[in-house]
């Protein structure tokens, strides 16, 4: 029997908690960032036939914003 896992993203040595590594940020950071691309890729890809620069930055939201504000709102 084959199992469906969850993404687990670990990243280690920073200094927001006493262990120095964090699971469950980046974890839930990535799924929230892939939420938010399936949504503006498609978007920012519509907006750049028109608008070059704004299309840009729709699909560049997700890593540039999205994944660092959740991730570094949850310290472990």
């Amino acid at each position: 029997m084959v199992g469906v896992g969850v993404p687990l993203c670990v990243q280690c040595g920073t200094r927001s908690n006493p262990c120095r590594c964090k699971v469950v940020g980046p974890t839930v950071g990535f799924l929230a960032f892939a939420a938010a691309a399936v949504v503006e890729w498609p978007l920012g890809a519509f907006v750049y036939i028109f608008r070059h620069r704004k299309g840009r930055r729709i699909m560049a939201h997700p890593a540039t914003v999205v994944y660092p504000s959740v991730t570094n709102a949850i310290p472990i």
